[in-house]
């Protein structure tokens, strides 16, 4: 099959036409992509934020069509239209029957890159390359336990429905999962990246009614402002944590980072109330570090933190739940997508990423 393979962090990504992948085991389906986002968490290997082991297949926000199915399979078939996710719940693990879904052991495959079984199911010229973030839809098939396939109605494009995989399910999901964020409430959101924007549709559907946004870019500010938000601030120019309390006067009730800078939780902190909350919902680099100072001011005005992956959802719930959303017009896919390209343009798009261009690229395999 065709491919894009990073062979080395800080050099081009490459194509190739040769790649060979295997066919679907039990309980594991193939599938054609045909649509593949492109995340910051992609970008964060090719620039070597975070080292990845190469050569390796990145892609972690897909949707495409069965084309084939193993052993076992008889929940889906040939033909069916699908979004894929980085973290296909097993429903047996500890984390699954406690309800957290989505610190199922499966999830290992995101840091690992591999399958459960230490093995990949693709190669080239007899060398193993790796599963980027436990998918590698940066490619014309891949093959991901079955409930990592969620069906999705036939007429919902495909192109549009990719970004359900990651963008959606996390931003989202941050904000009805994780924070819980419930009508009246008031909202901040750093970072107006895919993940940002679809926390502000997010806090919206949610009924919040006060939906702060901060990032350097005007022209993110400006959709933000159209996808739901109320207030937006210019970190370069004005004091992120001085305007929330000018315009909540006690602080907001839901702090969101999702630019993956470490030294905005420290915003989001001082920014929320007292009995307030912060989610850590970006990716810093390895090397980040997060500093609460003073701790006891914390602690005295319980203030809480807390971490998110994926939304902190059961996929096989939410991408449905995300789909009708979407066909009731509630939740705009359309807005989230600045630019499509063939795969054989995915530097230029990693350049556009990298400069801060538009809100997401998605990739047409």
């Amino acid at each position: 099959m065709r491919a894009a393979i990073l062979e080395q962090a800080g050099q081009p990504i490459v194509i190739h036409d040769d790649v060979d992948i295997i066919e679907p085991r039990a309980g594991e389906v193939r599938v054609a992509v045909k649509y593949c986002g492109i995340c910051h968490s992609d970008l964060s290997q090719v620039d070597g934020t975070f080292i990845p082991t190469e050569p390796i297949i990145l892609g972690h926000e897909a949707a495409g069509i069965v084309e084939s199915t193993g052993p076992g399979v008889n929940h889906l078939e040939a033909g069916d239209h699908v979004v894929l996710t980085p973290a296909p719940p097993c429903g047996l693990c500890y984390y699954c029957v406690r309800n957290e879904p989505q610190l199922c052991l499966n999830t290992h495959a995101v840091f690992t890159n591999t399958f459960a079984d230490g093995q990949t199911g693709l190669s080239r010229g007899g060398k193993s390359i790796l599963r980027g973030l436990g998918m590698a839809g940066f490619a014309e098939y891949v093959v991901t336990q079955a409930s990592g396939a969620v069906k999705i109605p036939a007429d919902v494009p495909l192109e549009h429905a990719c970004v359900i995989g990651c963008a959606m399910q996390t931003g989202v999901g941050a904000v009805f999962n994780t924070a819980k964020v419930e009508k009246g409430a008031s909202v901040l959101i750093m970072g107006l990246g895919g993940v940002g924007m679809a926390a502000v549709q997010g806090a919206r559907i949610s009924g919040a009614t006060t939906i702060i946004v901060s990032d350097p870019v005007a022209s993110r500010r400006e959709l933000a402002m159209r996808l739901g938000a109320t207030h937006c601030v210019d970190p370069h120019s004005e004091n992120l944590v001085e305007q929330c309390m000018l315009l909540t006067e006690v602080g907001v009730d839901y702090a969101f980072e999702t630019a993956g800078v470490a030294a905005l939780i420290s915003d989001g902190v001082n920014a929320t109330r007292s009995g307030g909350t912060t989610v850590c919902v970006g990716a810093p680099g390895l090397e980040a570090k997060l500093v609460i100072d003073p701790a006891v001011i914390f602690a005295s005005t319980e203030k809480k933190l807390c971490g998110c992956f994926l939304g902190s959802c059961n996929s096989l719930y939410e991408i449905p739940r995300l789909i009708r959303l979407y066909q009731a017009g509630v939740l705009d896919l359309a807005s989230m997508i600045s630019d499509v390209r063939p795969l054989e343009e995915i530097n230029q798009a990693m350049d556009d990423m990298k400069a801060a261009k538009g809100v997401r690229t998605v990739l047409q395999i």
